[in-house]
């Protein structure tokens, strides 16, 4: 999956209800402050290209998952992701954020204490990230768009047994979504400082040369009691179903993760392997 090498990586921190805790994250945004106590923490870099670093090694698979070669819990992160295109002004702050297209996306983590920046949990080398084949365009990011109606969902498949990971769970189900969201995401890149476990969003882009083309994860949804207490081992199958509700609903995709069936319309599938470096 090459397809992406030039475009800038983000994700969001906290964008919706309990994923931080459940993820044994709260602690690490303690000192940050926001003006929403429900919205979203702040933004994370994943991926700079053209850069020096961990952050300049292209993550993006849609079909592999290498664990990392020290020993560390890893969890899937089911979420959503937005292909955009980043609108700038004459000074070079971004002035609109404009989302294209969307899928299925795997922000998958590791669970480390101490570490202290999110980014650093999150791209430890090529094949640490998942994002489907199969995007959807967004007709309108707006209420009565085609995203209206569409749901996620994510599954580990382990010793012949498919088990729920994540909640399934409606998009709008996020805490911020929408022109929302798209307003906080141009309000956060501008405004973000080296804080905490955040960086600035904004000097990355200027460094990168103001790319026009980003992947931005908009948040993980929450664990089910599985999902919470279960890592990744070499041998799992990952996968992450965004679905149109007005053609499947729960039971009937359950059955189409178990038979590997995925290619249906209104259907955006993530099936990774779990391998060890």
């Amino acid at each position: 999956m090459e397809l992406y090498k030039n475009f800038v990586g983000f994700g969001i921190a906290g964008n919706f209800a309990l994923h931080l805790e459940q993820a044994g994250e709260l602690e690490d945004f303690k000192e940050v402050i926001t003006e929403d106590p429900n919205g979203p923490k702040g933004m994370f870099p994943f991926y700079i290209p053209n850069r020096e670093g961990y952050l300049g090694v292209y993550p993006l698979s849609n079909d592999t998952i290498i664990l990392p070669k020290e020993e560390c819990n890893v969890q899937i992160e089911p979420e959503v992701a937005l292909i955009c295109e980043i609108v700038y002004d004459s000074s070079g702050k971004v002035s609109h954020v404009l989302p294209k297209q969307f899928g299925a996306y795997n922000d998958c983590s590791l669970r480390k204490e101490g570490v202290p920046k999110i980014s650093l949990k999150k791209n430890w080398g090529p094949s640490s990230k998942g994002l489907s084949s199969t995007l959807f365009e967004i007709d309108r990011f707006e209420d009565g768009g085609i995203m209206d109606s569409y749901r996620i969902a994510s599954f580990l498949k382990r010793d012949g047994m498919t088990m729920r990971y994540g909640e399934d769970v409606e998009l709008k189900g996020y805490s911020y979504f929408y022109e929302k969201l798209a307003q906080w995401m141009v309000n956060q890149i501008n405004i973000q400082e080296d804080t905490g476990p955040l960086e600035s969003i904004g000097s990355y882009l200027k460094s990168a040369g103001l790319p026009t083309q980003a992947i931005i994860s908009i948040g993980a949804t929450r664990y089910t009691h599985f999902g919470e207490t279960t890592f990744l081992k070499e041998g799992d199958e990952i996968v992450v179903v965004v679905y149109d509700n007005n053609l499947y609903c729960g039971n009937p995709i359950l059955m189409m993760v178990n038979r590997g069936e995925l290619d249906g319309p209104g259907v955006s599938a993530l099936v990774q392997k779990v391998v060890r470096a």
